[in-house]
């Protein structure tokens, strides 16, 4: 078996997304229990503090980092067994990470007054953000390390450098918020980044072979113009995203209330969180091995088709978990006055079943060197799509049409994406692959449509799907990893 079917092999995609999966699951549990300190310690006040410092330099951060985080996994990921270009890229990378980091500390330190005034209302927290400064470079040359690591598959010190940056986060933001108040939480800021970076660039250094020489930016113009390229264009798509969201969250506050846009957030929030453990490991893994395998058609083919019978047969009985199980969620989570977005949850558990069948499609856009159509797709077609659904049935049946407009929106991204990467990438369903998604698809939407009746005693029929999707699950995913052939 060459490395492209060990990597590639059921037990291996198991293997890595259990680790990914546990670790993001740690990591949650880490937030929960901060954020229990930083309420004890801090209070509501600081805790505003700390979501502002948080959401305005992860702006600056957004914005100064060009996107190159996935431009760099995906190169990092096309040469990792070639020692020439692999050193090549890696060292052009850390120059680009260096000026990206060095942007974003100066644009944090100029905008500081304008941060302070925008965030708190005056500039008393101007130096706060000038030291900020110093986050925001740390965190984007740690994120850029991070990339690289992700590109050449280094699962044992991925997972290690996020058990690490959610330990850190605990064991210095904690004693910093007792002691100094809210006074501790830029140091804290600053300390965590400073380690996660410094474990990055160790693993970095004992786990990858390359060769630091110098060498000259213009030497490698058409290299960086790709990397820069494509990292632009992958920040748009973010940006557009946020936008899109942003102008969402103002159509249902025009014309229904803020209590409106708080309920659906609370939604989306919790629905995203659940589901999205599964979709961010399996991410961490799956586009490098997409990026390296895309110059041949039946590598690239063999990636897609088991990524798809995975995600399916794991999203599944979680998205039922989380339909059937909405009720003491909200209980858990919230409080009983946000009972009223059971339904919501509901339609949105459905709606981001449908998205796991577009998920490994899109990442074929990603990998794919075209980069207009990744445009077209992800950028206006999806957000528009988004956009013109979220208002319009919103507008028709309140909450309740948010939930429907995220399914619509899903089966319109499933019909283009596949529609696309068949025209442009002749990628093609497998049996195995189409099995999965008919039977999967089918239990959800059978669970799915058992939760809208308002009969309580339809909770037991939505388990009962739950749990026949879980022993499925179980017993295909057993007969994979036994398979030599997988």
């Amino acid at each position: 078996m060459d490395r492209f079917d060990t990597e590639n092999s059921y037990s291996t995609i198991m293997k890595r997304l259990s680790a990914f999966g546990g670790v993001q699951l740690f990591n949650i549990l880490i937030t929960l229990v901060r954020g229990k300190f930083v309420a004890m310690f801090l209070g509501p006040e600081g805790m505003g503090i700390s979501s502002l410092f948080t959401s305005s330099t992860a702006t600056v951060q957004h914005l100064s980092s060009l996107g190159l985080n996935l431009a760099i996994v995906k190169e990092v990921a096309r040469v990792r067994d070639d020692s020439r270009g692999r050193s090549d890229v890696i060292g052009v990378a850390l120059r680009l990470l260096l000026l990206t980091s060095l942007l974003g500390a100066v644009m944090c330190a100029v905008l500081s007054p304008w941060l302070s005034k925008w965030c708190f209302g005056d500039y008393s927290y101007t130096l706060s953000f000038v030291w900020l400064g110093l986050f925001s470079a740390l965190s984007i040359g740690g994120g850029g390390l991070l990339a690289i690591l992700q590109g050449m598959s280094q699962v044992k010190r991925l997972a290690k450098a996020s058990l690490t940056g959610g330990l850190s986060g605990l064991l210095i933001g904690v004693p910093l918020y007792y002691f100094f108040g809210t006074g501790g939480i830029v140091p804290a800021m600053i300390l965590m980044s400073g380690v996660i970076f410094t474990f990055y660039y160790v693993s970095l250094r004992r786990s990858v072979e390359y060769e630091y020489t110098p060498l000259s930016l213009r030497q490698h113009v058409p290299l960086i113009r790709r990397l820069v390229v494509t990292g632009l264009i992958l920040m748009a798509g973010g940006l557009a995203g946020t936008v899109a969201n942003f102008a969402i969250n103002a159509f249902v506050r025009a014309y229904g209330d803020i209590d409106n846009v708080g309920l659906y957030q609370a939604a989306s929030s919790l629905t995203n969180q659940y589901l999205g453990i599964v979709f961010s490991a399996l991410a961490m893994d799956y586009f490098p091995r997409l990026s390296a395998a895309m110059n041949e058609h039946g590598k690239m083919l063999t990636v897609v088709n088991r990524q798809t019978e995975i995600v399916m047969l794991i999203a599944t009985p979680l998205a039922l978990a989380l339909i059937w199980s909405a009720p003491w969620v909200i209980k858990l989570l919230l409080t009983d006055e946000f009972f009223v977005i059971i339904p919501l949850m509901r339609w949105l558990g459905m709606g981001i079943l449908l998205q796991a069948v577009v998920f490994p499609l899109g990442y074929i856009l990603l990998a794919g060197n075209n980069r207009r159509v990744y445009v077209w797709v992800e950028i206006v077609i999806d957000n528009l799509t988004w956009i013109a659904l979220s208002m319009g049935l919103y507008y028709m049946y309140g909450l309740i049409g948010l939930g429907v407009s995220m399914m619509a929106r899903s089966m319109i991204n499933i019909g283009v994406a596949y529609g696309v990467t068949r025209s442009y990438y002749g990628f093609r369903y497998d049996r195995r692959s189409l099995t999965a998604l008919a039977v999967c698809l089918t239990l959800g939407g059978c669970g799915f449509l058992l939760s809208l009746t308002t009969d309580a005693a339809f909770g037991w029929p939505i388990l009962a799907v739950m749990l026949v999707s879980a022993v499925y699950s179980a017993l295909r995913l057993r007969r994979r990893l036994a398979s030599r052939q997988a």
